[in-house]
């Protein structure tokens, strides 16, 4: 099976369990709802936010547009990149994890520059990303002497978030851990396709 195939596979399936889990949360959740899978550890819990991974903020309404605008040009470029790395025989572990941050960074695009219009709450390009796994495994509180933080609530791991933001991080996590594999040494610059992680 060629490569340009096995990573639209992975693309594909990515983007598609990511967006029938968040439809399916949209539709028989109620913002703020949660489920409990594994005791406090493991919940689902249906949540929305404007801006980047993990729930991050960005900038108000006009933010908003940007970082919609410029997640459709990322994207683009990254899928421009895939195709280049695969062309160029690159390391096949390195393009599945370009395959996964692309999947991911499209299937967070869907949301917000569709959800808004598709579920009747805002305009096109203004939707809001859902969001849904939460794992609050470690819970307490900061000693009075930490910096900062002294004397409030300590959650790991506090982020809300979906299956596409797992699959960038999965992503750059894999790449960061497996560089030297993937690009060899400096002057073993020559890239195999066929190497296996």
């Amino acid at each position: 099976m060629k490569l340009h195939l096995r990573s639209f596979i992975i693309i594909s399936l990515v983007v598609l369990i990511d967006q029938l889990l968040k439809v399916w949360i949209k539709s028989n959740m109620y913002l703020g709802e949660e489920i409990y899978i594994a005791g406090n550890w493991f919940i689902i819990h249906f949540t929305e936010n404007n801006g980047m991974a993990f729930g991050m903020e960005f900038g108000g309404e006009t933010g908003k547009l940007i970082l919609t605008l410029f997640r459709i040009v990322a994207v683009s470029g990254i899928g421009y990149g895939l195709h280049f790395l695969i062309t160029k025989k690159y390391h096949v572990g390195f393009v599945y994890c370009t395959a996964l941050i692309f999947a991911g960074a499209l299937g967070n695009i869907i949301d917000s520059t569709f959800y808004g219009l598709f579920f009747g709450y805002e305009r096109l390009f203004f939707g809001r990303v859902v969001d849904m796994f939460y794992f609050p495994i470690i819970q307490g509180q900061y000693p009075t002497w930490f910096p900062i933080w002294g004397g409030q609530e300590f959650i790991f791991f506090r982020p809300v978030f979906n299956i596409a933001d797992a699959s960038i991080s999965v992503g750059v996590i894999i790449i960061l851990l497996f560089q030297k594999r993937f690009f060899g040494e400096p002057d073993e610059v020559s890239p195999v396709i066929n190497k296996k992680i």
